[in-house]
């Protein structure tokens, strides 16, 4: 396939509008990868020379099949550099095609040209590979993944992941009185994490030993349904459900439900992935069932800035660019000579809520909890809480 040399393409007119008092406006990129960045366009007098401007890598795949969200991410970090005011920062995108091959060569190429810290890539395959990169040169890297094991070593694992979820589902059942909490789950990835994470959060929290049922993925729900019930007795406060698929979800509900887990005195709970599922409120058993969400405000007045700016509804993972973009102009404040300083330990405020890098390599996120609601919008019952204030 050819490339040819594409114009420049400009943010929607309100956005340029807003940020021409900021001297700041991103260009688009040309539908290839890797290839040099072209530059940020200014307004200013004739013979303006601007000062020079400490560089962001910004990788993401603005082609192929995740193009559509690698350009909402690019303009909700668009979004976050105008919020942010700091005008001795670039933001330099450069394409990953969704490739961990890709992703390396594009973090190269950025770290080449200068960045003093990269802002993404999405997956977690594309993460390890630039990471490693990155490391070479002692920049830090902002992943959007939510895969927490490659935290560390210079990466901060922006998205939000199970063990931030687990967490503040115990959270929420130890305020609500529960003792023991139980999960079942697929013997997959994701489930994995999430027994990982109950098993630490669990007892830091003061509550008994968790229930754990994990199971091959096409075993019959009833068979892990009828253990969980035998295993947690009548004590059993909250089941938090580990499928990420909505009719296995639905399916495994209904199981634990006919095994006698009931409401009140059994409540089921499930992942954040249940804020984009409509289909979970169809399920009887899951009425009233519990899950971790953004800061409902926070969200809002994202979203309302967002579609003001381009238009449209940005989708979740937009955020997570945001985030990531918001942290990296704050660090790189100071300009290309200045030290670059990371926010690690303070709490910043996100388009999802309140977060907090920890030295780790992890992050802490203020989540909320929302009840299902069969028939209408998830309810937020439990306001966001960022870990480590008072209570948590």
């Amino acid at each position: 396939m050819r490339c040819p040399d594409q114009p420049a393409q400009p943010l929607p007119r309100r956005l340029a509008r807003r940020l021409l008092p900021a001297v700041l406006v991103l260009l688009g990129l040309a539908a290839c990868a890797p290839q040099p960045a072209r530059p940020v366009a200014s307004f200013g007098a004739p013979g303006f020379v601007e000062p020079p401007r400490a560089r962001v890598g910004l990788l993401l795949p603005l082609t192929g099949p995740q193009a559509p969200l690698g350009q909402a991410m690019l303009n909700a970090a668009t979004l976050a550099l105008f919020d942010a005011g700091t005008p001795g920062v670039e933001f330099v995108p450069r394409d990953t095609g969704g490739s961990p091959g890709i992703a390396s060569e594009a973090a190269r190429i950025a770290l080449a040209d200068g960045a003093r810290i990269i802002v993404g890539p999405l997956t977690a395959a594309e993460a390890t590979a630039v990471s490693a990169q990155a490391r070479g040169g002692r920049v830090p890297v902002l992943a959007f993944t939510n895969d927490g094991q490659l935290a560390g070593n210079g990466t901060w694992v922006l998205g939000v992941t199970p063990a931030q979820q687990v967490r503040r589902l115990v959270l929420a059942a130890r305020n609500a009185g529960v003792r023991r909490i139980a999960l079942a789950a697929p013997e997959d990835a994701f489930g994995q994490r999430l027994a990982s994470a109950l098993r630490t959060a669990a007892p830091e929290a003061g509550l008994d030993p968790p229930v754990i049922v994990t199971y091959p993925a096409g075993s019959p729900r009833a068979a892990a349904a009828s253990q969980v019930a035998s295993q947690g007795g009548e004590g059993l406060g909250l089941v938090i459900i580990g499928e990420s698929n909505g009719a296995r979800a639905r399916e495994l509900a209904s199981a634990l439900a006919a095994a006698g887990l009931r409401a009140p005195a059994t409540r089921f709970a499930g992942s954040a992935l249940w804020a984009a599922d409509p289909s979970i409120g169809t399920e009887a058993a899951l009425a009233g069932a519990i899950f971790p969400g953004p800061d409902p405000g926070a969200r809002s007045g994202f979203e309302g800035r967002y579609q003001a700016a381009f238009g449209e509804r940005p989708p979740r993972l937009a955020a997570t660019a945001y985030d990531a973009a918001i942290i990296a102009a704050r660090a790189a404040s100071g300009g290309p000579s200045a030290p670059l300083r990371l926010p690690v330990g303070e709490g910043v405020p996100g388009a999802d809520g309140g977060l907090r890098l920890l030295p780790n390599g992890e992050v802490q996120r203020a989540l909320a909890i929302y009840a299902v609601e069969p028939g209408a919008e998830p309810r937020p019952v439990e306001a966001a809480i960022l870990p480590g204030a008072a209570g948590t």
